[in-house]
């Protein structure tokens, strides 16, 4: 870009300003967010065991948006030094105590420390109204997570990745477009939600008539919210499950609604997100500059799953000799949410060793 159409931007934008400028506002408006003192559980309560060969504690952090998250950090017993860090999330509207969670505990065992960090305006991180879904926000919540692990006495800051699954796999990937200081991205079993709210399922509603539809009755809702005061919730996981459902929803609530990974404050699991989160991300298109990406990918799917497409698309538009597609034969998409025997650990932490150095 020419330099003086670059300092135009700045200037327009209040991003340029004298040394001086820049000490009298450090501490007014341009400062940090502080974070905020959120209420966090002290008791075990993830839907997985806990491991004797990992640490673990809570850590907070604030986003570029003022939100501020939470998380769980696993650290391998026994090490000593500074360690690769990988930031975990996902499933979408899942919490930390899930799949996540699971993930990041494996990871550590396998020598990384690690954090398995809730979305803002879910589980136990902060941001008001509750249960909104954002692809920049949401993006900006991985961005969030590298600068805390950055700045971690116990972590090599430029060995640092990240790993999302379901829909936060296909937010991970964005992610790391964004932001080179992700050197190794995993994407498991992951959703484009930008693909499926604008396009449904199998590209079967991509039309602007269709979508229009969808802007039209969503723009509705939005009035009937505001004079309400409250937002309509778009519901979570179908209860009682009808018998005619398809085998992927029947996943999703065997996942969701059991004690295999039901978990109180998952927002899929109860009553869903806020209708009107939709909106943003069917005018929203991740992926665009997929071909710049230069960090290492590896993106994990099974074969049985019905978000397949989704990870063989997006890889398809990954260039470069370090993306990797793994696909897990006769693998369901809720089987890589937990499933030990299913979920490659070990070809996961090898990826991270290839690429964290």
């Amino acid at each position: 870009m020419n330099k003086i159409i670059a300092s135009a931007l700045l200037v327009a934008t209040g991003a340029l300003q004298s040394n001086s400028q820049i000490m009298d506002n450090k501490n007014t408006d341009t400062s940090l967010a502080q974070v905020e003192q959120l209420t966090l559980t002290d008791q075990w309560d993830k839907v997985f065991p806990k491991s004797d060969r990992v640490d673990h504690r809570k850590v907070t952090f604030v986003n570029r948006y003022g939100i501020t998250l939470a998380a769980d950090m696993y650290i391998p017993k026994d090490t000593e030094g500074k360690l690769p860090a990988i930031a975990v999330s996902g499933p979408f509207g899942a919490v930390k105590e899930q799949s996540s969670g699971l993930y990041a505990q494996q990871l550590a065992e396998r020598g990384y420390l690690t954090i398995a960090f809730d979305p803002s305006f879910t589980g136990e991180s902060g941001g008001m109204p509750r249960r909104v879904a954002s692809p920049d926000i949401n993006t900006e919540d991985f961005s969030a997570a590298v600068d805390f692990l950055s700045v971690q006495p116990q972590v090599d800051a430029d060995r640092i990745g990240i790993l999302g699954i379901c829909g936060w796999g296909g937010i991970a990937i964005e992610a790391a477009i964004n932001d080179p200081r992700i050197k190794a991205t995993v994407s498991s079993t992951m959703y484009d939600m930008t693909r499926v709210l604008a396009n449904g399922y199998f590209d079967a509603d991509d039309s602007a008539e269709k979508r229009n539809a969808t802007r039209t009755a969503l723009a509705a809702r939005r009035t009937e919210d505001y004079r309400n005061g409250n937002y309509l919730r778009a519901g979570g996981v179908i209860d009682p499950l009808p018998e005619n459902a398809p085998q992927f929803i029947k996943d999703y609530y065997d996942y969701y609604k059991t004690p295999r990974g039901f978990h109180p404050r998952s927002g899929n699991s109860t009553d869903g997100w806020n209708m009107t989160s939709v909106l943003p991300f069917v005018n929203f298109r991740f992926f665009d500059y997929a071909d710049e990406l230069t960090g290492a990918v590896l993106i994990i799917h099974g074969d049985q799953a019905h978000s397949y497409y989704f990870g063989k698309d997006t890889f398809a538009k990954l260039k470069g000799d370090n993306k990797q597609m793994l696909t897990i034969k006769g693998a369901s998409h809720c089987d890589l949410y937990d499933r030990l025997d299913v979920i490659p650990f070990d070809e996961i932490a090898a990826f991270y060793k290839e690429n964290l150095k």
